[in-house]
């Protein structure tokens, strides 16, 4: 989570930002076991106070660094049918690439660290269940999602085939495994 303290110099956007892509890049490159908040701040051309100013450890820059690309590269969609926004917004969530090693580490900090569990939850993964969420309940309010089917279960089931396929690396996880898994969540709520 972001320290916010009220001392010391005001957040730096352009800080920010150098920060934030410098630990993707870190982390695309060498790993989340090798990150470290020393080498990010000497990617960011920060000092290492800077970054420890914000946030109390590298979980927290790449949970602030996944939610910020997660709100811009995932958008949520509105295409007028159940099967056109779950196959954009499903395609999307399957289709970032080199993401694994940060999902996986963040989720492996969630297990170690209950506090990180929490931010994680909270600001990352229920956000993300949210704008899903919100798919299905504007194809209920068209009709196209019986009332007896349960939404939450059918978020689980897509949050649980990414979740499965990252943690366990046996199956690809891309845009045809998102089509695949939106054709049956279709024929799944068809009446």
């Amino acid at each position: 989570m972001t320290d916010q303290r009220s001392r010391g110099r005001p957040r730096s956007e352009a800080a920010r930002q150098a920060i934030l892509a410098a630990a993707m890049l870190d982390l695309a490159e060498h790993g989340y076991a090798a990150l470290t908040m020393q080498g990010i701040a000497a990617r960011a051309c920060v000092g290492k106070q800077t970054v420890y100013r914000w946030w109390s450890s590298k979980a927290d820059v790449v949970l602030e660094a996944l939610i910020d690309r997660a709100e811009t590269s995932i958008t949520l969609p509105d295409e007028g049918t159940l099967a056109a926004d779950l196959d954009a917004f499903i395609g999307a969530t399957f289709r970032e690439r080199g993401l694994r090693s940060v999902l996986t580490g963040l989720m492996a900090q969630a297990l170690l660290d209950p506090e990180f569990a929490k931010a994680f939850r909270d600001r990352f993964l229920f956000s993300r269940r949210a704008a899903l969420r919100r798919i299905l309940d504007r194809a209920a309010a068209r009709g196209e999602i019986p009332p007896d089917v349960g939404r939450e279960l059918l978020i689980d089931v897509v949050y649980g085939v990414l979740w499965y396929r990252l943690m366990l690396d046996h199956a690809p996880l891309g845009e045809d495994a998102g089509r695949e898994l939106t054709g049956l969540l279709i024929r799944a709520v068809s009446p």
